[in-house]
This record gives C-alpha cells, sequence and structure tokens, in this order.
C-alpha cells in the first residue's frame, strides 16, 4: 500500500529568533497564519489515505504535531534525538516493513511551499508508479530551476530508460559559476534536489543492508520494539548511536553508481520554495510599492526599501526611517536586524548564543 510520510525533524536555525528549540519553524503559523506542517500535510493528504499518512520528527513534539494534523499517535514516529536523514527514513522504512512487507512510501518534508498543488499530486502519482513497478527504483524529486542557485543541492540526470529519466550524479551546492554553468545547461540536464523520494521500504532496506549495514541492524533492531512496550528502551539505547549520516551521502549516492539499483527522478516543473531562511520566508510576505515585505502587524516605514519587517506580537509597533536591504525581527525577549545579503549568518549567530545566551534558543 502506499504511505506518506513528513519530515518534521529540522531546527530552523536560519529563522531564529521566531524559530526556537521548543517551537521550531515547522509549527510556526508562517503561511497565511498556518504552519508548514499544516500545509504539508494538506498537499499530501489527497494522495494517500488519511491512516497512512505518518510524521517523523522529535519524541518531544509528538503532542504539538498529533494535534496541528489531528493525527493519531500510532502515525507519529518519534525521534529521541536527530541522527540525520539516513537514520529518519531508515527508521520509517524499518517499522513501515514490519507493518506492511509492501509499503511503497513517499517522503516529503515540513518546510517546502509547492504550488500548485494539484500538480505536485500528479508528479507524485508519477513517483509511486515508477516505485511500485521497478522494485529496486530509489526515486527523487528534482525541482526545474529558475534562476542559478547556489542554495541548493543539483540532480545531474542522465540518460533516459524505458521512459524514466535516470540520476547520474548528486551535486554539492555549488559556487556561484558552477550554478551559473547548471543553469545554462538546463533543466534536461540539472534540476534542484529537493530532498523528496519515493521507494518500497523493502527496497531501502536493501541498500542500507549493502551500502550502511550498521544503521540496517540499529532501525531493524528498533523496528522490532516499536509496537511493543520496549519501545522507548530500545529508541533510547540504540537510536543515538546511529552514524549522523545525510541520506544523500549515504544510498542515493552509490545506489546511482550501483546496477542493483536505479536512481530515478521525476522533473518538478512548480513553484517551490525552501522557507529555511529569512529571505525565503520574505518571498511568501505581502509587499508595498518598495519592495518591504511585511509580516508585522503594526508597522511604520519611511524611505525603507527592500526589507523585511516582522514580529509575532500583533501590539509591537515597528518603525524603521531609511532602511534598504534590512531584516528587522522581532520577539518578545530578542530583536534581530542583518542585512539580507548576510541571512545564512543566522546559524552562525546561533553557534554564539549557545555559548553566550542560551535562554535565548
Amino acid at each position: 500500500m502506499r504511505y506518506a510520510i513528513i519530515l518534521a525533524g529540522g531546527s530552523g536555525t536560519r529563522l531564529w529568533p521566531w524559530s526556537r528549540s521548543k517551537r521550531p519553524k515547522q509549527l510556526l503559523p508562517l503561511v497565511r497564519g498556518r504552519s508548514l506542517l499544516q500545509v504539508a500535510g494538506d498537499r499530501l493528504r489527497p494522495a494517500v489515505a488519511a491512516e497512512r499518512l505518518l510524521v517523523c520528527a522529535g519524541s518531544s513534539f509528538c503532542e504539538q504535531i498529533c494535534s496541528a494534523l489531528d493525527l493519531p499517535k500510532n502515525q507519529f514516529l518519534g525521534e529521541p534525538t536527530g541522527r540525520d536523514t539516513t537514520a529518519a527514513l531508515g527508521f520509517c522504512a524499518a517499522v513501515l516493513y514490519r507493518r506492511d512487507p509492501d509499503a511503497v512510501m513517499a517522503i516529503a518534508t515540513a518546510d517546502h511551499l509547492i504550488e500548485p498543488a494539484a500538480q505536485f499530486r500528479e508528479k507524485l502519482e508519477e513517483g509511486y508508479c515508477l516505485a511500485e513497478n521497478r522494485p529496486n527504483a530509489l526515486v527523487t524529486f528534482g525541482v526545474v530551476p529558475n534562476a542559478p542557485s547556489t542554495a541548493y543541492g543539483y540532480l545531474e540526470l542522465g540518460a533516459a530508460t524505458e521512459g524514466a529519466l535516470t540520476v547520474a550524479r548528486f551535486c554539492e551546492k555549488p559556487a556561484a559559476d558552477i550554478a551559473q554553468s547548471f543553469f545554462a545547461a538546463g533543466s534536461g540536464t540539472y534540476l534542484w534536489n529537493s530532498g523528496m523520494f519515493v521507494w518500497k521500504a523493502a527496497t531501502l532496506l536493501q541498500c542500507l543492508r549493502r551500502f550502511q549495514p550498521k544503521i540496517c541492524d540499529a532501525v531493524e533492531r528498533i523496528a522490532e520494539a516499536y509496537d511493543t512496550p520496549r519501545r522507548d528502551e530500545v529508541l533510547a539505547e540504540v537510536y543515538p548511536k546511529i552514524d549522523k549520516i545525510s541520506i544523500d551521502y549515504a544510498v542515493m549516492e552509490p545506489a546511482s553508481t550501483n546496477d542493483a539499483f536505479q536512481v530515478l527522478a521525476v522533473p518538478l516543473p512548480l513553484d517551490w520554495l525552501d522557507v529555511g531562511s529569512w529571505n525565503a520566508f520574505a518571498v511568501t510576505c505581502d509587499k508595498d510599492e518598495n519592495d518591504n515585505r511585511l509580516a508585522a502587524a503594526s508597522h511604520a516605514l519611511i524611505d525603507c526599501h527592500r526589507t523585511l519587517v516582522a514580529s509575532d506580537e500583533p501590539d509591537h509597533l515597528i518603525a524603521a526611517v531609511g532602511c534598504d536591504d534590512l531584516i528587522i525581527v522581532h520577539t518578545a525577549d530578542a530583536t534581530l536586524i542583518c542585512r539580507a545579503d548576510k541571512a545564512e549568518a543566522v546559524k552562525q549567530l546561533q553557534q554564539i548564543l549557545r555559548q553566550e545566551k542560551p535562554d535565548r534558543l
């Protein structure tokens, strides 16, 4: 049967001070009063039966996530600690396989905006069909680029095989000149790596057994205990010891050069936004005649241009004069001001705060 799993484990470090350790970005009402998690659930629900939509996230967020999505707790897969995507996806695959050996699982993330949603579901259907009809297939979704970007990884496409596109290589986030060459080559050669997948649970476990046997042993041990009273005990003992490695490095890259598996791509010619930074969030906000992006109920701007103004306190007034290309974000206990071209450095700022002011995280 078909399943959809939302990965909701990101910490949202680049969206500080709104995103905090106890209130991560996927639970914030960032999209017209709804959270990214709720938007992701709305996008997926028409594609799978309600009882086959699951979420994988930190165990401490079980109540919040299940409440936000009206999700039964047996459809929440809780990680005791974050160990990167190979651990999370292997964990999900192993649990699903024990529940349903024929499970076909789509992996979506909780921090993407994708429109139109109906067209995305058509592409998701293509992914399901490829995985169902090719038992050794690992299907990934590649976004058709609309500009050169250094913010995303890329998929380099290989030859078509029986109507499907193969992935020849996974490329790291490139330097600006390389990104320009990728964009110039066109979407028939390079796509943005969306981090979304479809595969049979059994196929992913076969890949782990071949490429990451220690991780495979660990997630299978967890799955054996997961629907028993020993769940928490085994999770606490085994999960924190799993190697931290991304699914691209651990599985997708070696599988793309191994004859036992097929790594296939489904292009997404859609509007796609990874809401992982303040600049990305700004794109979702209303703008005024000076291209200022507004996410504050009370604001007064004079001679400001291309500036994001955001506040999570409706009664707090943000006033600015002569500000160009800035990010101004207010919360009750912290205010961020930075140049828009330095937005990625907010992640580094968190490292300083972790040492000096951990209570603000």
